[in-house]
């Protein structure tokens, strides 16, 4: 890693958990990363990216149902501008789009959305392509979940500041792969899909690890959506060590952790264990 990579602020991103209600209960989308990802290739994530500058344009932000200020009052960040606070909300949507071809937006039915993806395809710019088709994003379809200012990566030497957000599946949609960037999209019980990381059938990293263990608790979308509507995003800065050779990470609530008030349900010490995060104290401690 440069030296000057560990001087750089993390990267700003965001990120759309999409939660539907399934035959057995609420139910997540994930999405798998190209194998060849030079970050967490093969991993399954939520969608979402960097967010670009030009999600904090003043013609970008005016395709939003919301104003800035609005949007700003959601968050408990008092370094964050307006503008920034709208941006991360485009930049979730924009994101979801692209990755799932799930477009929340006024007006989007099938044929907007196929106009929508043609258009991007011809190169057109999206805040053009949406201007022209009439199109305004739903800032209001969904809300502040949690903010994970996570480690460098030990490759890349990149860090991100992410902004995960909660939204219900759009009636009459579909989630699929872009096959670019993601080459599977699959919707999983949150018990489902930690016992198929726990099985090595699946491949989740810490915020969606603890997101699902989150939402583990819920019996469907209107419990989940309810609490967003109720709480205040956590805040969660992973510290990490390694001891007698274990790579440690530990979450706010843990006696080892700077932050002694816990942020989430669910276990506060993983360990690095086969190239996998598990929680100290084994699977059920997903539950506790």
């Amino acid at each position: 890693m440069n030296p000057s990579d560990t001087e750089r602020p993390a990267r700003d991103a965001a990120s759309l958990v999409l939660l539907r209600d399934g035959s057995a209960g609420l139910e997540v989308l994930l999405l798998r990363r190209h194998a060849d990802s030079r970050v967490m290739g093969g991993v399954h994530v939520f969608p979402g990216g960097k967010l670009d500058p030009t999600d904090c344009s003043p013609d970008a932000l005016a395709a939003l149902d919301l104003a800035a200020e609005q949007l700003l009052s959601r968050f408990d960040e008092a370094a964050l501008s307006p503008e920034k606070a709208a941006g991360l909300h485009l930049a979730a949507l924009r994101e979801t789009f692209e990755e799932a071809g799930l477009l929340l937006a006024e007006g989007a039915d099938a044929e907007a959305r196929q106009a929508l993806a043609d258009r991007q395809t011809a190169g057109e710019a999206l805040a053009d392509a949406m201007a022209a088709l009439g199109l305004r994003w739903q800032a209001s379809a969904i809300r502040p979940w949690s903010r994970w200012i996570t480690p460098r990566h030990p490759a890349s030497g990149a860090a991100f500041d992410t902004r995960f957000f909660l939204a219900r599946l759009p009636a009459g949609q579909e989630a699929s792969h872009d096959g670019y960037e993601t080459t599977e999209a699959i919707w999983l019980a949150p018990r489902q899909a930690l016992a198929l990381h726990a099985e090595h059938r699946l491949e989740l990293v810490p915020p969606q690890l603890m997101s699902l263990a989150k939402l583990a608790r819920h019996a469907d979308v209107d419990s989940a959506w309810n609490e967003a509507l109720a709480s205040r995003p956590a805040h969660i800065q992973p510290e990490a060590s390694e001891v007698d050779g274990e790579r440690l990470l530990y979450l706010p609530g843990d006696p080892l952790h700077s932050v002694r008030e816990r942020a989430l349900p669910g276990p506060t010490r993983l360990r690095w264990l086969q190239r996998r995060f598990e929680p100290v104290g084994g699977v059920e401690a997903w539950f506790d």
